[in-house]
């Protein structure tokens, strides 16, 4: 497979690493909710190719956590279409573009690169929905948090390295 890179930073789709903004409009959370649906859709993309292309009998294992991952993530794709809906916008069709590579490890380092961003904007939806009085909402993606981060745990201990930080300076308390 060829290797496709992208940058970190998804300004089109609302979620840059540099956002922090909780007080948004609900156009914005829209907006901002469409960037993570497209994440989402990434992501199941991923999964499923990953959980196949994988070889090795040290990657058994990580490759039936993928499958289920793949699952996961199309639960809350339609959780987070939802809620899109909910707030009177369209949920956009487009996913992300998927990386690619012939490197296990680096597949692996694309997935938790992926969820650790996930983890973050979720995070911050958590505290933009509440700021709007969503609280619902709220809860909802905050269940989608839990298993995202579990994810994160998943491809972190299979590359055999720390859950990476993403909590940024001004979010800790």
């Amino acid at each position: 497979m060829a290797e496709n890179r992208i940058s970190g930073r998804i300004s089109a789709r609302g979620n840059s690493e540099n956002e922090t903004q909780t007080n948004v409009s609900r156009k914005e959370l829209i907006r901002l909710l469409n960037g993570d649906l497209a994440r989402e859709y990434q992501a199941i993309i991923s999964y499923v190719v990953y959980s196949q292309v994988i070889k090795g009998a040290e990657y058994m294992k990580i490759a039936e956590e993928l499958t289920m991952h793949a699952s996961e993530e199309l639960a809350h794709a339609l959780t987070i279409s939802k809620q899109i809906d909910y707030l009177g916008g369209e949920p956009t069709v487009e996913p992300l573009p998927v990386k690619t590579s012939d490197d296990v490890k680096e597949m692996l380092r694309f997935d938790l690169e992926n969820e650790s961003l996930t983890v973050r904007n979720y995070r911050e939806r958590v505290r933009q929905c509440e700021g709007l009085g969503e609280y619902a909402m709220a809860e909802h993606i905050r269940q989608i948090l839990v298993q995202e981060q579990e994810h994160q745990i998943d491809l972190a201990t299979a590359l055999d390295i720390e859950v990476p930080e993403i909590t940024r300076r001004p979010e800790r308390a």
